[in-house]
């Protein structure tokens, strides 16, 4: 992990709006700060909304990963919800690659969790960019729900795969690349199949022939047809402000 991600790791929830009512709070820290008693809650919430998790998996997944977003209940310290990351670096770019991620469904209108992985990774893609100025920086998210994929055209401009055209030769390179290093094997033609898949639980973030209707979900269910087996579309965009839609603007606090 770079020094300066690490001088990030102190973050905790941002400013709410005036009137917002806190039901979560949040923190970002170094993945070996994690206590394994906040271990054993994490674990539990991912098995509550994915099949076939496994605890080795999940310590495995965990240790590679640099940083933790935590969300607990403002009242009881519970966690409910969190995020893994992870920075990759090449000679002419830097990825951000977010692992396990899930929130509580009591809490699925609250926004801390965007708001929190932003504020991070972007100071962090600014202190990249000032010492290497030439520098790209890239988010590598991988989905096998729509709800996650959706995150993509709300807050960011360009974004890939885009259901607005064909991706780029030189970004597909650069998707082809990360996917290659990231998950080996595993990845081929935009997609990730795990050896050890970890599907949603029926409910959570079905493809019904009513959200079909929405072009978005269609276009995701087109680029994924295995996403109901545990497959993971592999997605990039960059990190840059220009990239952001006013709505992203507002999650990083910046309108």
């Amino acid at each position: 992990m770079s020094n300066s991600m690490n001088a990030l790791l102190t973050s905790t929830s941002p400013p709410f709006e005036p009137g917002c009512q806190r039901r979560l709070v949040g923190s970002v820290m170094e993945r070996g700060a994690v206590s394994a008693a906040d271990r054993d809650q994490m674990f539990n919430l991912l098995s509550a909304y994915f099949t076939g998790t496994r605890r080795d998996q999940f310590e495995a997944d965990l240790a590679e990963k640099d940083a933790v977003i935590l969300l607990r209940d403002s009242a009881t310290g519970s966690i409910q919800g969190f995020s893994t990351f992870l920075r990759l670096d090449g000679e002419d770019l830097a990825a951000f690659y977010s692992g396990d991620t899930i929130v509580a469904r009591e809490y699925w209108g609250e926004s801390l969790l965007s708001r929190l992985w932003s504020r991070t990774v972007f100071a962090e893609a600014d202190r990249i960019r000032a010492a290497r100025p030439t520098t790209r920086v890239y988010w590598l998210l991988i989905c096998s729900g729509y709800k996650t994929w959706r995150f993509l055209p709300v807050f960011f401009r360009r974004y890939w795969p885009n259901a607005g055209g064909p991706t780029p030769a030189s970004v597909q390179r650069i998707l082809d690349d990360l996917g290659s290093r990231r998950f080996g094997a595993q990845y081929a033609n935009g997609v990730v199949r795990f050896r050890h898949p970890m599907p949603l639980r029926g409910g959570i973030a079905e493809v019904t022939e009513q959200r079909l209707r929405d072009p978005r979900v269609a276009f995701f269910a087109r680029m994924n047809p295995g996403h109901a087996a545990g497959d993971e579309l592999v997605c990039l965009t960059e990190i840059s402000r220009e990239n952001l839609t006013p709505a992203g603007e507002r999650m990083l606090g910046e309108s």
